[in-house]
């Protein structure tokens, strides 16, 4: 299996699989991803519903791993590509922000550890979860990258709602997801060395 080949190399792992299913099946997926070895971070979507997010805390705290070592679990809210008209497309009204602090809520009460968003709301979030919800941010974009311009524009590829390393950490994430800027870049060790020094630099 990929995950168990990769922890042999080091690296923590988040296991980024957005279950959304039934109940049941749900916990299932969850139970037997919190017996993978080196899985630190694993996620559902909060668009599941409460049941569904109460299942997956079940399985995770049923776990026969000790406690320190289960994965955290988090609920993946509104995905980055998507913006106001996007939602109402698939019938969800109101504001972004709004409908993410809703989930992020949600979310909590369901038993899980943090959610997914996106850099716009995390400052929102916080005030309404609390200090010691985990916020893992997506869409960042290292600064040049998020400028207005044409290569700021090319490089966005599908997120909509983007912030830097540095912004996202000041407004309080606790974690970052970065994909592209990093595996499509021409020298993406350079590349993942520049966001991880943008981020020192943003650090209290």
């Amino acid at each position: 299996m990929a995950v168990r080949r990769l922890v042999q190399l080091g690296p923590r792992i988040f296991l980024d699989l957005k279950y959304h299913d039934i109940p049941n099946t749900v916990r299932g997926a969850v139970s037997a991803a919190v017996d993978m070895p080196g899985v630190v971070l694993l996620d559902v979507h909060s668009l599941g519903g409460r049941e569904m997010m109460r299942a997956a805390a079940e399985a995770r705290d049923s776990s026969s791993v000790p406690k320190q070592q289960r994965p955290k679990l988090l609920g993946v809210t509104i995905l980055t590509s998507m913006d106001a008209a996007s939602l109402r497309k698939v019938g969800i009204s109101g504001t972004i922000s709004t409908r993410v602090v809703q989930l992020a809520r949600l979310t909590k009460q369901a038993g899980l550890d943090g959610v997914v968003a996106s850099p716009e709301e995390v400052r929102a979030i916080r005030r309404a979860c609390g200090k010691d919800f985990l916020l893992v941010i997506p869409g960042v974009r290292p600064s040049e990258e998020t400028r207005v311009g044409r290569r700021g524009k090319q490089l966005r590829d599908d997120q909509v709602r983007v912030a830097t390393p540095s912004e996202a950490i000041r407004a309080g994430a606790d974690y970052l997801v970065v994909g592209r800027p990093i595996t499509a870049a021409p020298d993406p060790e350079a590349a993942a060395r520049a966001i991880v020094e943008e981020m020192a630099a943003a650090l209290p």
